[in-house]
């Protein structure tokens, strides 16, 4: 049973709904994990008359805000993603905040429509049957046996049954990926984030920072790099996040991803986010500056600018060292240089690519699961395009940090005096403001 495939993800409560008519049946499954309104709020969830049925993964931070303006609705529940129910009609979902992914059931025609939210922070995909079903499920596990095609539902988009197809209701204007060009404002930007931290603590129970924009060679390419990253946000540091915590019953929580926040950390002049060494700006700059207020500090300076790591290397060094070495005893030369004869689409290039490779074909061996992942080459987890930006990371091709030759303290290779020199003024820079703070306490 599908549903069994997915109650890791919710292991508060199974809740089904079954609509059947002569033409046609409709199941809304769901797996709850209880965050608000753990009493009373399990899913399905009704309107009035229950004629709208809705099955939601995730949460709605506006929700009294929304109940306010529906006063003359009656609700049943004090769940945060009842108000879906209440709002469908035209154009509705841009009025959520939050994350989500739902799918909708409108008893009276026998339509439904189906919606991610903007970046894609809870995972949706969708999937055909044989028997012309239509299917949507949190992760492709519960789509694989039944269903011949599937894919990966896009974040801000929605889908509808009368009109087939998807359609995108997320539009803001740095989608365009022309530079903009307001000026940088750290109080503006510090407190846009304190409001989307705050608004993620309700529960009852992009900013030029990756190590590779050093390389960026003006604002226009790291600007546009910056808009080719958030819109693939979905599928990979939110699908990772999501599901290595919801394969534990737990939920994570993104304030970075703010609509708002991103709204306006996406508005401002790209100038202001390139990596400067000589004015004293590393990476993220924009956004340690904000917070680096004497009287409402949050971090002391030697934290606030130390080197940033990707999400892969937090773990530590060692770990994905091992993982290497793991693979390495596991792949032969002999396996890797035939990769392309066994795996012809988005063939492996490392030894550590390879092994999780036959991980993944092992429990997905459709094609259509192999499409649902991106490929081509990155360095430090870039898009394709930014690895034009430096000769020799062609050569590197690798997701960690470490990879940015010239950039990262603890590259894997020898590197340029002017890299050494410009780690060195940073660690000099740090020790410095350590030995302030010393001073200070």
């Amino acid at each position: 049973m599908w549903m069994e495939k997915l109650r890791h993800r919710g292991t508060d409560w199974s809740g089904l709904h079954c609509y059947q008519d002569c033409y046609q049946d409709c199941y809304l499954a769901h797996q709850r994990l209880a965050i608000v309104d753990p009493t009373s709020g399990d899913q399905s969830l009704y309107n009035e008359n229950k004629s709208v049925v809705v099955t939601v993964n995730g949460e709605i931070y506006n929700h009294k805000d929304l109940r306010e303006k529906l006063s003359h609705h009656k609700f049943r529940t004090g769940n945060d993603c009842e108000v879906i129910a209440h709002l469908y009609g035209e154009d509705f979902v841009d009025m959520l905040d939050g994350m989500f992914s739902f799918v909708l059931l409108d008893t009276r025609d026998k339509s439904f429509i189906a919606a991610r939210d903007a970046i894609g922070i809870t995972p949706l995909y969708m999937g055909w049957g044989l028997d012309g079903s239509t299917w949507f499920a949190s992760e492709m596990k519960a789509l694989s046996d039944d269903c011949e095609q599937f894919t990966t539902f896009l974040p801000g988009h929605i889908y509808s049954s009368k009109n087939g197809g998807l359609r995108r209701w997320f539009n803001p204007p740095w989608f365009t990926e022309l530079t903009p060009s307001v000026p940088y404002d750290p109080l503006v930007l510090r407190t846009t984030f304190e409001r989307a931290v705050l608004k993620r603590l309700m529960t009852d129970v992009p900013f030029g920072g990756y190590l590779y924009l050093h390389k960026a060679p003006n604002k226009d390419e790291l600007h546009q790099e910056t808009c080719r990253k958030i819109k693939a946000l979905h599928l990979y540091d939110c699908l990772r996040a999501n599901k290595s915590t919801s394969a534990w019953g737990l939920e994570a929580r993104v304030p970075f991803l703010d609509k708002e926040f991103i709204n306006v950390a996406m508005s401002i002049d790209p100038e202001w986010k390139m990596i400067r060494p000589d004015l004293g700006r590393v990476e993220k700059w924009i956004l340690r500056n904000a917070f680096d207020d004497e009287k409402k500090s949050y971090l002391p300076k030697h934290i606030l600018y130390r080197q940033k790591e990707q999400f892969s290397d937090g773990v530590g060094y060692s770990w994905i060292d091992g993982l290497k070495d793991h693979a390495n005893t596991h792949v032969t030369d002999a396996m890797l240089t035939h990769a392309s004869f066994i795996y012809p689409e988005n063939t492996p290039t490392t030894k550590e690519a390879y092994y999780y490779r036959t991980i993944f074909e092992k429990f997905f061996p459709k094609n259509a699961a192999r499409q649902t992942v991106p490929g081509g080459p990155s360095i430090a987890c870039s898009i394709a395009k930014a690895v034009e930006w430096d000769a020799a990371w062609s050569k590197n091709l690798d997701p960690s940090g470490r990879a940015a030759l010239g950039v990262h303290e603890a590259a894997y290779v020898e590197e340029t005096t002017e890299a050494k020199t410009f780690k060195h003024e940073h660690r000099e820079k740090v020790k410095q403001i350590t030995k302030k703070e010393s001073a200070q306490v």
